[in-house]
């Protein structure tokens, strides 16, 4: 009886835990900036989460040892098998570059905390879903009221707000730029919210986006109006930032949710007319291409770049070369140089420059080898197919989408090195599995 009070007290506390650490995410970047410009010791604020995920860890062993369940379910698990495999290539190379001083102490801690503690927080979050659904029922308000806040303030910053708005809460050179700009140029302001910056933003924008499309297909006249300017004000954000990979990354997820609910008879009855679409749209987006080409407003926000630029080198430029770069050092070093060598880290480390190859699966190749990468590539791959498994659930189907919309913004940056969205997306994505295939047949509404 006591081990049983003790496994409850153990899993509110954790539930509790987890809640404040993916509801206050969307706000970290603000909270520290703001706290570390007040207080001082900034990174030790930026660290808040670390320390609430490794009590987390800590009471997630012992729920371990209490459950066999619980146990038997995560360990025999093929995910938990890839992520332990993925956990263990990682700090061998860790060791490995750090021992031949390939690497220096403070940029492999980094590295290894940059790879794993979003896969650690999934873990832990699944953990606790399969002890409670406490946070799984209520994964709606968990993931739009925090998005309603970020979108409500990115429509502040578009509109009212002055561009160095952020600067009275810190923000500077010293810690995160108040705003960005394409090309240099301040007639084109990306706007941050609360997020670290105009691509970060981006990306996170790509979870609500999903979920309120979700909703929108499943349960239509739930709520219409509301999720609809909703939906609205989030695309308007996401244009804001500026972030083309998350514009095309939030097409995607929100075409593969309609694609979800659209039945087979459907699609042999309208083919025709979806391959007339298909070509008119793929026209009309070459027609705009041709007739806009030479429009500098047109090519400062499709293309970050315009005729004339006093920038040299523009986004594109350097997001194909750092590409080049990144295929280039994988063949050359096909087990990896060690976490820390590549992506922010790579900052922090004395015996070579930092590398950022703007493609998150191509750091992790550079940092872990084919090993590595193939393992991670499994990791996504076997989630996702937990998560389809699990479409009939709003919240399952919401992440399997966004998890595709995010996967390809990490082919053009390095989106999940941004703790905000990885804890936050990671965490979610460990709730969603913990529920039964069996128990999705019909969703309720919402």
């Amino acid at each position: 009886m006591k081990a049983l009070t003790n496994k409850r007290s153990l899993v509110s506390i954790l539930i509790s835990l987890i809640g404040i650490v993916i509801v206050l995410l969307p706000f970290h970047a603000l909270m520290t900036v703001w706290a570390g410009s007040n207080f001082g010791h900034y990174t030790l604020f930026r660290l808040w989460k670390e320390f609430l995920v490794l009590i987390c860890g800590l009471i997630v062993i012992s729920l371990l040892f209490l459950d066999k369940n619980v146990r038997i379910k995560i360990l025999k698990h093929k995910l938990s098998w890839f992520i332990g495999a993925y956990a263990v290539v990682d700090f061998i190379s860790a060791g490995i570059a750090y021992h031949n001083h390939g690497i220096s102490g403070k940029a492999v801690a980094y590295g290894l905390l940059d790879d794993l503690r979003f896969l650690a927080f999934f873990i832990i979050c699944w953990a606790a879903a399969l002890n409670s659904h406490y946070l799984n029922k209520r994964w709606e308000k968990i993931v739009l009221i925090p998005a309603a806040v970020v979108v409500a303030f990115g429509v502040l910053q578009m509109s009212l707000l002055p561009a160095n708005f952020l600067s009275h809460f810190g923000y500077g050179p010293h810690t995160i730029m108040p705003y960005q700009t394409i090309n240099n140029n301040p007639n084109y302001i990306r706007i941050l919210s609360t997020l670290r910056g105009a691509d970060p933003l981006g990306a996170y924008l790509i979870l609500p986006i999903s979920a309120l499309v979700v909703l929108l297909l499943k349960f239509k006249r739930n709520w219409l109006w509301l999720r609809l300017m909703f939906l609205a004000a989030a695309i308007a954000v996401l244009i804001g930032s500026y972030s083309r990979g998350a514009w095309i990354g939030a097409l995607l997820a929100a075409l593969v949710a309609i694609a979800t609910q659209v039945k087979k008879e459907q699609v042999v009855k309208y083919r025709k007319a979806l391959g007339v679409g298909i070509v008119v749209a793929v026209v009309i987006i070459a027609g705009g291409f041709v007739a806009l080409g030479s429009s500098k407003h047109f090519q400062n926000i499709v293309f970050h770049t315009q005729t004339n630029s006093a920038i040299k080198v523009s986004s594109d430029q350097q997001h194909l070369t750092a590409l080049e770069s990144g295929v280039k050092a994988l063949i050359k070093q096909p087990f990896g140089n060690g976490p820390g060598t590549s992506g922010p880290a790579s900052v922090y480390n004395h015996y070579a420059p930092a590398r950022i190859p703007e493609n998150y699966f191509l750091e992790v190749g550079e940092e872990t080898g084919w090993i590595g990468l193939i393992l991670f590539v499994a990791i996504n791959v076997f989630l996702g197919r937990e998560l389809w498994l699990r479409r009939r659930s709003p919240f399952a189907l919401v992440m399997f989408v966004s998890l595709i919309g995010i996967s390809f913004v990490n082919l053009l940056l390095l989106s999940w090195t941004d703790d905000t969205l990885s804890y936050i997306w990671w965490g979610l994505a460990g709730l969603a599995i913990a529920e039964n295939p069996a128990d999705n047949k019909k969703p309720k509404a919402v």
